[in-house]
């Protein structure tokens, strides 16, 4: 009989994937669908697990992820984490649990790891793929809450600032429930007047209050058997959060006019870019509710915080603002973006890039496209207007430039460097012609010519 006959043969009756393997990440067996999944045209048998996962030539903790195995050894128990792994149709999100198998000594000898992709909402990206994109620690580590909490019933908050995409979140983390083929009903509590909150949110019977000409079900039956949305909860009124909490804490509810108590079938994820914590202390929240919400909570980083995903992001947003143009990024382009402070996040992105698509003739959105469309946003960003002194005497230039000038609006001396460089590798006039053409004076393209070589002195 071959080796771990026995639990090759238990492998194979599994349906999700699965790999037994040793000490030495040496894959010993896999299953139909492991194969499938990561090398349907390859043994992997004999290979390391990380070779074929990850396409790495040492193992997970040396290529800054977590590595399950490690964590097993230290622990003795089962482990779970979130990687991302190479599959036949590009890198996906996997969540792996592994399990430590111990010979009849006690000691530890084998590994069965169950691989367990995450559906499609939240994959790695491509710019035809799924909406929410990252593959930074920040994005990773908040995509492994959303995965280990998905499955559960458990009351979910997402905090994060406007434009993080928590309502895309709450999407996953109903996506990953039992709960996934019932509705997901969104509230948006700050656009629901205290007088209409009530009713909106629990229905009302005939003639309740004025112009109540029949009875309607509220946005609670309208999620029942799945999900209720609570978008922006930190606006709902005072006077109406004992009703939520009544609702969370019972499971029942009434419509408006009607004394008969109903029962609620659903999952409440909330959501808000509100210091809850501070609201509760300044008496403007309650606190048993935000105890009620806040059974696991998740931030959302903000994009400042993973810059690197914008090399993601950048292509599947253009792919949405211009799907019939094959649109890219240039290096200094990118570049440019990954300077911003992004105040608004990724919904300040997507505008940007609409923009410097509108602004871009070719196919080829370059860094002045980028720096053009980010001069409509200067007035209102003072983060992104507070420029190094040392470009105090091109401001002056640039307020003299006129609406035509492009380079101007670049943020940062390096960046405005780099667009110099392209615009001289293309440019064949005189000097006062290119500073023309740049908006700019040509004291000023003198002195960032300067600049331009005493950078290159310095490589």
């Amino acid at each position: 009989m071959k080796p771990y006959a026995e639990l090759t043969s238990f492998l194979d009756q599994q349906s999700e994937p699965y790999i037994l393997f040793d000490g030495d990440y040496r894959i010993l067996a896999a299953n139909a669908a492991y194969r499938m999944l990561f090398s349907p045209e390859q043994s992997v048998v004999g290979r390391k697990c990380y070779e074929v996962s990850h396409r790495y030539t040492t193992p997970c903790d040396q290529n800054g992820e977590t590595c399950p195995l490690a964590r097993a050894r230290a622990s003795g128990q089962r482990e779970r984490v979130l990687h991302l792994h190479h599959t036949p149709r590009g890198e996906d999100y996997v969540q792996i649990e592994l399990t430590p198998l111990r010979d009849a000594a006690g000691t530890l000898q084998l590994y069965a790891e169950k691989m367990e992709p995450l559906r499609q909402s939240y994959r790695a990206a491509s710019p035809n793929g799924p909406e929410l994109i990252g593959r930074s620690p920040a994005f990773s580590a908040m995509l492994a809450l959303v995965a280990r909490v998905g499955p559960s019933m458990a009351t979910v908050l997402l905090l994060g600032e406007s434009g993080t995409g928590k309502e895309l979140v709450a999407r996953a983390v109903h996506e990953a429930s039992p709960r996934a083929a019932r509705p997901l009903v969104a509230v948006d509590c700050s656009s629901l007047p205290e007088t209409l909150f009530e009713s909106e949110l629990f229905g009302h019977e005939r003639g309740a209050f004025t112009g109540a000409h029949a009875a309607r079900a509220g946005l609670v039956e309208a999620a029942s058997g799945g999900t209720l949305f609570l978008d922006e909860v930190g606006d709902i009124p005072l006077s109406m959060q004992v009703k939520l909490l009544r609702l969370l804490e019972t499971g029942t509810y009434r419509r408006v006019g009607s004394t008969e108590l109903r029962r609620a079938d659903i999952r409440v994820v909330s959501a808000t870019h509100r210091d809850l914590t501070a609201m509760v202390a300044d008496g403007r929240f309650r606190e048993d509710l935000y105890f009620r919400l806040s059974t696991f909570p998740i931030r959302l980083p903000p994009l400042r915080e993973r810059l690197e995903d914008i090399a993601l992001l950048a292509p599947a947003l253009l792919q949405r603002v211009a799907p019939e143009r094959k649109l890219e990024l240039a290096p200094a382009a990118l570049t440019l973006l990954q300077s911003q402070p992004w105040p608004g996040n990724v919904r300040e992105l997507r505008n940007l890039l609409e923009r410097a698509a509108l602004l871009c003739d070719g196919s080829v959105i370059e860094a002045s496209h980028v720096a053009q469309a980010l001069s409509v946003n200067q007035p209102i960003h003072p983060a992104a207007s507070r420029l190094p002194a040392a470009t105090a005497d091109a401001d002056a230039d640039r307020a003299a430039a006129g609406p035509e000038a492009t380079i101007n609006t670049l943020p940062l001396p390096e960046l405005e460097l780099e667009v110099l460089r392209q615009r001289l590798a293309r440019h064949r006039g005189s000097r006062a012609a290119l500073a023309a053409e740049l908006g700019i004076s040509e004291r000023t393209l003198y002195r960032r010519l300067r600049a331009l070589e005493a950078r290159a002195a310095g490589r």
